[in-house]
């Protein structure tokens, strides 16, 4: 059974609340139990931190406890060499997400230091990034 964790950072707890009009109107913790649903096969594991060193902490974790990471950084994408850096360290997969298409926004969010680093980056599809992201693991195992 393919173990992916899903790693969300800096105010994606607030999903569902937070600017519904880019982010849209559902909670994570609902949307990732339809993932459960949907993915039978994979064993999910979610975690969500506001904190930099949290987020890296995680990720070192996941290289022995998981086949891929589904990393959803945050403001932290643009800001986060650290993260990057971590995200280097590991030998899984590990997919960046954006919920909104960060190349139709502000120019500060168009630059991601952490997808320099990553195996792929989906951005733009709304929580359906996490799905693809997801396809796409299974499909590399």
């Amino acid at each position: 059974m393919t173990k992916i964790l899903i790693i969300n950072g800096a105010n994606l707890n607030l999903l569902g609340m937070r600017e519904p009009q880019i982010y849209g109107n559902i909670s994570f913790e609902s949307f990732f139990q339809s993932m459960q649903v949907e993915f039978p096969e994979v064993e999910l594991a979610y975690f969500q931190s506001n904190s930099e060193g949290t987020i890296i902490d995680k990720i070192q974790e996941a290289n022995s406890a998981f086949d891929g990471v589904i990393l959803n950084a945050g403001a932290y994408a643009h800001t986060s060499i650290a993260i990057a850096d971590a995200v280097r360290a590991v030998q899984i997969f590990v997919i960046e997400v954006h919920i909104s298409n960060i190349f139709a926004r502000e120019p500060y969010r168009r630059h991601s230091f952490i997808a320099q680093a990553a195996s792929g980056v989906i951005s733009g599809f709304g929580l359906n990034s996490y799905r693809l992201a997801i396809l796409a693991l299974i499909s590399n195992q």
